[in-house]
């Protein structure tokens, strides 16, 4: 990955169980509402957004995943059918670390590629969770900045580095 670890021991968590993919289950009672079922049917993206797209990503400094260095969790995923918008939070290790930008782009990226065209995507470092949070914000969801950086060949290895599948 990177030498001159900006975290050099990262606290690892253990990784969520994975979950069967299946539909949510939506019982047949007319007392159930249209909206209920919609809210079930968000979450379930929710839930596939994250673990089938960006729980696995790796962090680009550690051999281990977002999810393990609690940088992403299932919570920090919101997916709005209705707008076609999903918007991911995450928070880096350390408040001054400067791969807040790659792992911002790393999401960005592999959400461009797993998801529908038609949803807006949204990365945000969480508040208060960075040193330059608005600044981060700004050029991870500047379409000209991420255009450029992926024009990067360097930046672009980077990225498609966290984002090969690992088998563990």
């Amino acid at each position: 990955m990177v030498s001159g670890l900006i975290n050099a021991n990262p606290i690892i968590y253990e990784k969520k169980e994975r979950r069967a993919r299946s539909a949510p289950s939506v019982p047949h009672d007319d007392n159930y509402s249209e909206n209920k079922r919609k809210v079930d049917n968000s979450n379930f993206n929710i839930f596939l957004t994250f673990s089938n797209h960006i729980r696995d990503i790796k962090d680009p400094e550690h051999p281990y995943s977002l999810e393990e260095l609690k940088v992403i969790t299932e919570e920090a995923v919101e997916v709005d059918d209705q707008r076609n918008s999903v918007r991911v939070t995450f928070t880096p290790t350390v408040e001054h670390c400067s791969m807040a930008t790659i792992i911002g782009l790393c999401l960005r990226v592999k959400l461009m590629r797993s998801l529908p065209s038609r949803y807006k995507v949204d990365i945000r470092v969480a508040p208060g969770s960075h040193a330059t949070e608005a600044a981060v914000n700004k050029q991870l969801n500047d379409k000209e900045r991420v255009a450029a950086a992926l024009e990067n060949p360097n930046l672009l290895d980077m990225v498609d580095e966290c984002l090969a599948p690992s088998y563990d």
